[in-house]
């Protein structure tokens, strides 16, 4: 499947809030030294929109990532999904992907 592209410098924040939490999604970069958080992620966007009928897209993904032990942080908005992987997780995350059939498409630039 051609779904995936690979972008190494991606301007992307997506920020949720709950009863319980505000969490937030942004570039390492944009991120003060001194506030606690997750780092070392790289972004896999699935190539959209995609139809809100179909089913099965994020399963297609997570499935040979959890079989080659890579977790995921998933995101997902009105026309696509995107995939959070551990830096040190990425190759082995591609290469899982596209042994399941998937295209990965690497953008130096976006």
């Amino acid at each position: 499947m051609d779904l995936l592209k690979f972008r190494d410098r991606a301007a992307f924040a997506s920020f949720t809030r709950t009863h319980e939490e505000l969490s937030g999604v942004c570039e390492e970069s944009r991120l003060p030294v001194n506030i606690a958080a997750q780092r070392g992620r790289r972004l896999l966007t699935v190539k959209g929109p995609l139809d809100f009928a179909l089913t099965g897209v994020l399963a297609s993904l997570a499935g040979p990532l959890a079989e080659a032990g890579v977790s995921i942080f998933s995101i997902s908005t009105y026309d696509t999904d995107y995939l959070l992987l551990a830096e040190h997780d990425l190759e082995r995350g591609i290469a899982a992907l596209e042994r399941a059939g998937h295209t990965i498409h690497r953008s130096q630039t976006e």
